[in-house]
């Protein structure tokens, strides 16, 4: 039943990640026709944010109501009818009505897997789910390519709204398998606690870990979002370079997280997580040093490789840090902070670019991770001192 189980989750997670690029890719095409702006694509990301903050905070609720299967099989499917809802789109504000379920679809799936993959599976799994998110977000891009070199951008978000639909059916078949636990048998029991966002964050750590995800996301969005701006604006390469050299952070995340799964069999969440913390930190080192533009591209792929085990590694450790009763509750937490920060931190500097200087970018990225890690290391003490003292 376990061995069945793992391939299906592996499959949602690609399935989270397809649409992910999905805009970004079909923009410059949709925009002439909505009627819209080039930078209004901002706009509709917010309201997928904004969803799925939300719909991450409601987690807890609704896996507890529902379960984790018919969670996924749900959010999958309000996604999936989000996605199609976009290709009907005729005009810009059709776009932002569509916007609200693909968010609030997005978040409580993200929150749900995460936490039973946590609770369930070892950490190799973790950092390989992660690795099947990079592969989607990757693939969605290439699909979309594919619609626009021999029709339009609607029908790469139909055929991708169809893979979702896909996916939700297999997901309603596969509903048996997730109500046998994949530690059945072999872990202690424990009953789920549901508490309210002011009462967690007054359990210990808790205040660490949100900013802590929060400062990752900075690190990661930032890195990945601003990388091609980067490129063009200070270090002079021409626009196609820039974006080929962008990727090459997302590429260093997806082979990362593949290669962290296998570290885990080593290395413990808290060893990975430093490890992480150092590469990503050679990486920006590598960025920002002044010759020519050799060591750019290296350090693209550096830094992504160093963010790869972090990610995972925090949510794998969620059971740990704060006990299995409280692991639903506080993984819809992390993951509404970690959006919330990939929401504000990412625009945020790109207001002091464009007002200061692209030239920031490497130094906010080490002021990022110097946060991170600082509220990281807080997490750890408070939470090895909560075990010492209930030893």
């Amino acid at each position: 039943m376990v061995s069945l189980l793992l391939p299906v989750i592996y499959l949602a997670f690609i399935s989270l990640g397809l649409p992910d690029a999905l805009l970004g890719a079909a923009w410059p095409s949709m925009y002439p026709q909505l009627g819209a702006g080039v930078s209004w694509a901002g706009g509709v990301s917010m309201i997928i944010s904004v969803g799925t903050i939300v719909s991450s905070l409601a987690s807890d609720w609704l896996n507890n109501k529902l379960g984790t299967g018919r969670v996924t099989a749900l959010s999958v499917a309000t996604t999936a009818v989000a996605l199609f809802g976009f290709s009907t789109c005729t005009q810009f504000w059709q776009l932002c009505l569509w916007a609200i379920p693909y968010g609030l679809g997005a978040g409580s799936v993200d929150a749900a897997l995460n936490n039973y993959v946590a609770l369930h599976y070892e950490s190799r799994h973790m950092s390989w789910l992660h690795c099947m998110w990079g592969i989607g977000a990757a693939g969605g891009p290439v699909i979309m390519g594919w619609a626009l070199a021999g029709s339009t951008w609607q029908n790469g978000y139909r055929i991708v709204s169809v893979l979702q639909f896909v996916l939700t059916a297999l997901l309603l078949f596969s509903l048996p398998l997730w109500q046998t636990p994949a530690d059945a048998g072999a872990g202690e029991e424990f009953t789920p606690e549901h508490r309210t966002i002011s009462e967690l964050l007054k359990v210990p750590g808790v205040p660490e870990v949100m900013l802590c995800f929060a400062f990752y996301s900075g690190v990661e969005g930032i890195a990945g979002m601003w990388a091609a701006s980067y490129c063009t604006l200070t270090r002079g390469l021409d626009a196609m370079t820039a974006a080929s050299w962008a990727s090459l952070f997302y590429v260093g995340i997806t082979v990362g997280r593949f290669f962290s799964g296998f570290l885990t069999m080593k290395f413990n969440d808290q060893q990975m997580i430093r490890m992480g913390q150092l590469l990503n930190a050679v990486g920006i080192v590598l960025i920002l040093l002044p010759f020519g533009n050799a060591l750019l591209p290296v350090g693209l792929v550096v830094a992504g490789l160093g963010c790869a085990p972090i990610y995972p590694s925090i949510i794998h450790e969620t059971p740990s840090n704060f006990g299995k009763n409280l692991s639903m509750s506080m993984t819809g937490l992390q993951m509404a902070a970690a959006y919330t920060g990939s929401t504000l931190l990412s625009p945020l500097f790109g207001v002091l670019a464009q007002n200061i200087t692209m030239k920031l970018y490497p130094f906010v990225l080490l002021l990022m991770l110097v946060l991170m890690t600082v509220f990281s290391e807080q997490l750890h003490r408070k939470t090895a001192a909560k075990r010492a003292a209930n030893a």
